[in-house]
């Protein structure tokens, strides 16, 4: 897999939900969205986001989008990974 296409790929994919609201994501929490990206190269890339509560402990508290990426070879096993962890109030955390 070439990483660096894929991270790419990942950050892409990755950005998407970033531009939603803090309550267009709570509404896709505990949902699982997969697909398949064509990189630049021809490959084929198999994506899964997650979106999770980032402290399952405190519902309607901040919201983890994961997203996870792997050309279908031995690193679907332990795939690349992006992620970002958006407030209540909006705000990404950590960044």
């Amino acid at each position: 897999m070439n990483k660096i296409e894929a991270k790419e790929v990942a950050r892409e994919e990755i950005n998407k939900p970033r531009k939603l609201s803090y309550a267009d994501l709570s509404k896709r929490i505990d949902k699982v969205e997969t697909f398949e990206v064509v990189g630049k190269s021809g490959v084929k890339y198999q994506l899964e986001i997650q979106y999770m509560w980032d402290d399952p402990k405190q519902p309607n508290g901040n919201v983890r989008v994961w997203v996870n990426i792997d050309d279908g070879g031995w690193r679907a096993f332990k795939p690349m990974s992006e992620c970002f962890i958006i407030s209540s109030e909006g705000k990404f955390i950590g960044e």
